[in-house]
């Protein structure tokens, strides 16, 4: 199949090289040109806006920061909505607003062009690998139809329903990652401090009832490593938790322990760790217990 594909960074780089390498011809644009060279490398071709990425192509694919960004790759200047017309298919797989992305494909909608929400979830290593977990929204048959794409970056490709609760699935299942990481933090530092190490307590709690992939899988490849490279971004993981809050407030559920969650990684950005891996949050509650949750330390900072 062909595609265009909006957004070839930390995420969108390795998702489109997997599309290419399972057989699927690409056209892809960036910000900055340099992100794409190992693409064009492997056989894509370059557009100057994301309104060229349209033209012949079976859908267009967005991965992207923000809501704000999407709606100016989308409706903007020189966007895809400026070249694209009925028939024509656009697939975001950014995590958005839910509210965002339905309001983007209403607008669409007017002009015959189907909109999906596809985000994902399994950070760069999964994007790498193409184990991506990819949670899609909007019209089924147009999801049976752009699967076999989906499929070359995901191991677990789910049709979640209507147009915006692939969001509503992403969003749900990143403040539960956020919120557990904090919560494991807090119980870590804890036992370290109450003179358990950290290589018996990850043990114990992973093969128990408290055990989870990022006890498991996240923090020994990063926290425990003292590994702070962004495999997903502490501002991303920022936004998402808020996206989650901002959701609750929409429709009126309350969300006490996940605005304990915001807050926290709102102070992690006051920091400036932005930049840096989501485990930074972790360096938080590190700093208030006196303990550092390294593998291979005494624990105690």
């Amino acid at each position: 199949m062909k595609a265009g594909f909006i957004g070839v960074g930390n995420m969108g780089n390795p998702m489109a090289a997997n599309m290419i390498k399972a057989g699927h011809e690409l056209t892809v644009h960036d910000l900055r040109r340099e992100s794409a060279i190992n693409l064009l490398e492997l056989g894509a071709q370059w557009s100057d806006t994301p309104a060229g990425c349209v033209s012949g192509n079976d859908a267009v694919f967005t991965s992207l920061p923000v809501p704000r960004d999407v709606e100016a790759v989308v409706m903007g200047e020189n966007g895809i909505m400026t070249a694209a017309g009925s028939g024509d298919v656009y697939v975001d797989l950014s995590t958005n607003s839910p509210t965002v992305i339905r309001r983007i494909h209403e607008e669409c909608a007017a002009r015959g062009v189907t909109v999906l929400d596809a985000p994902v979830s399994g950070g760069v290593y999964g994007a790498a690998a193409g184990t991506l977990a990819v949670m899609v929204g909007g019209d089924e048959e147009t999801y049976n139809t752009v699967k076999p794409m989906l499929d070359a970056i995901g191991a677990h490709v789910v049709y979640c329903g209507e147009i915006g609760n692939g969001m509503v699935t992403k969003i749900c299942n990143n403040l539960l990652s956020m919120g557990i990481g904090v919560l494991m933090s807090e119980a870590l530092t804890l036992g370290v401090k109450a003179g358990v190490s950290l290589e018996t307590l990850a043990d114990v709690i992973a093969n128990s009832s408290g055990g989870n992939r990022r006890l498991t899988e996240k923090f020994p490849r990063y926290l425990f490593s003292d590994n702070f490279e962004p495999g997903f971004a502490t501002a991303l993981a920022a936004k998402d938790v808020r996206l989650a809050t901002d959701l609750g407030r929409e429709y009126g559920i309350p969300m006490e322990l996940s605005n304990l969650v915001d807050q926290r990684h709102v102070e992690a950005l006051f920091r400036g760790w932005g930049p840096e891996d989501s485990d930074a949050v972790a360096k938080l509650q590190e700093e208030k217990s006196g303990v550092q949750l390294r593998f291979g330390n005494m624990g105690d900072s």
